[in-house]
């Protein structure tokens, strides 16, 4: 399907992905995510980066919009609904983490919501959603592995 690079090896094996690779194990952990995220990110709703952050984001609009958490009356452009929760579940610096340090998470889970509410005429199952998490979670894990930088995180701090 892809030219067989590094990038097209990388992009078969994304693009491969189905909910039959979610095993019992992968599906309870990715709750497990989602609900710590998820808790995250509602407290960090009430910080003042997040507030600005909500401020800035208020002067675009789109036909197209999701929700700002914890605000149901509040809706972006997807773009940026996706910008305030993540910048919400990281601005308590309590999200989950993996070495070298990264969020994995707090970047994947306010984009893989704000897609699936930002087209309410596809119906996205529980299973769907998990597939789109995981596959976002690969994404930055295999990214992460290429990084030449990441690998020098530790010598730095």
């Amino acid at each position: 399907f892809f030219s067989q690079t590094i990038t097209g090896n990388f992009a078969n094996v994304i693009h491969g992905l189905n909910a039959s690779h979610l095993t019992d194990q992968v599906i309870q952990r990715s709750k497990r995510m989602i609900l710590d995220t998820l808790g995250v990110g509602l407290l960090g709703t009430s910080t003042e980066v997040c507030h600005k952050v909500k401020q800035y984001s208020k002067i675009y609009s789109s036909d197209i919009s999701s929700t700002i958490w914890g605000h149901l009356d509040f809706r972006l452009p997807p773009l940026y609904a996706a910008f305030v929760n993540g910048v919400a579940v990281h601005s308590m610096d309590f999200d989950d983490t993996w070495h070298p340090a990264t969020h994995p998470s707090g970047a994947v889970l306010p984009a893989v919501i704000a897609l699936s509410e930002a087209f309410p005429q596809k119906k996205i199952s529980g299973l769907d959603l998990l597939l789109a998490f995981n596959v976002g979670i690969e994404v930055q894990g295999r990214l992460l592995r290429f990084s030449s930088e990441a690998r020098n995180i530790p010598k730095r701090y």
